[in-house]
């Protein structure tokens, strides 16, 4: 590509929106979009033919096939649209020749989410919602809480975990966090400290093999008796079937979850006309005290418009760095 030539960049995965902000920003940055709403697959890795760099979503694994493939066809460079890689191997995308980047979105939108989860865990508002649709309109058994009587344990203390605090001072609660490399100021505590002590425990970890099932079996024993755990970052932070067996012997007090282990191929689709196979996402739906919602958190205009825009900056700065590397 010379400085003259628009550049080709190859948008997979789009949805309706995405696909509407790629068209409005692409000419805008002198970029020749081509746009489908499939995913990456080894497959359709030729319509990236001309394309050096892609643009991928979040909501499928991109298997390590297809990444070669995607070498084989000349691409790059591929810019998730996600802040986190766990849906593709980066070492493996290195090794033929692919660097991967992500994107910076608002963290506000993640943030204005785990607050709205959080208040409705201590005020038990699935149950309330639930009864008022029926027209019973009495008052719950169970009170509610407030903010400011609770402790509140972040884990990772990002860009995202920041805000999430950054919110919780304004309800006067007491914080703890902790992070293997403390990036804010914060009352940083170890985990099993922060477990032990904390009313909620609200979860802003990037996904790796070291954060897998970070809250496993054992920690789940540790965590004071009716407390609740929030996690709007990967589904996999958790040890599912361990929060299953907390949730329903009574050591835990409720689960607001946003995302899910396993959740690929359940959240995004439309299953009002067939069975969901995930038996631990069926049983967590049954239980009152327990809020599911299908990875929508970082779902704003304004997040949505970020990751669109910062997708088109990637790709063209690293065209910009190989034109003078």
């Amino acid at each position: 590509m010379t400085n003259s030539e628009p550049a080709r960049i190859t948008m997979y995965g789009c949805g309706p929106d995405e696909a509407v902000l790629f068209r409005e920003l692409a000419p805008r940055f002198g970029v020749t979009p081509a746009i489908t709403d499939a995913p990456v697959s080894e497959a359709n890795t030729a319509l990236a033919s001309g394309s050096r760099c892609i643009s991928v979503g979040h909501k499928t694994r991109i298997t390590d096939a297809t990444l070669l493939a995607l070498g084989r066809a000349g691409v790059k460079y591929v810019s998730t649209r996600s802040v986190g890689y766990n849906h593709i191997d980066v070492e493996y995308a290195d090794s033929v020749g692919i660097s991967v980047g992500n994107v910076a979105y608002s963290p506000d939108s993640v943030a204005d989410y785990t607050l709205m989860m959080m208040l409705m865990a201590v005020r038990d508002a699935k149950s309330i919602i639930r009864r008022v649709d029926l027209h019973d309109y009495r008052l719950s058994a169970a009170r509610g809480k407030e903010l400011r009587d609770l402790t509140v344990g972040v884990i990772g203390t990002g860009r995202i975990g920041t805000a999430v605090m950054d919110r919780l001072r304004g309800f006067g609660c007491r914080i703890l966090a902790h992070d293997n490399r403390p990036k804010t100021a914060a009352d940083y505590v170890p985990i099993d400290e922060l477990l032990q002590r904390s009313d909620i425990v609200t979860l802003h970890s990037p996904l790796t093999a070291d954060t897998h099932h970070l809250l496993n079996r054992q920690r789940l024993e540790r965590m004071k008796r009716g407390a609740l755990i929030v996690n709007t970052g990967r589904g996999a932070l958790i040890d599912t079937e361990a929060l299953v067996q907390a949730l329903e012997n009574g050591g835990l007090g409720g689960a607001a979850l946003d995302v899910l282990e396993g959740e690929e191929g359940t959240f995004y689709a439309d299953c009002r006309e067939q069975s969901v196979e995930s038996k631990h996402l069926l049983r967590l739906q049954e239980l009152p005290n327990v809020l599911i919602s299908p990875h929508t958190a970082y779902y704003t205009d304004h997040a949505l418009s970020d990751t669109v825009e910062n997708s088109l900056i990637n790709c063209l700065k690293f065209e910009s760095r190989s034109q003078h590397g």
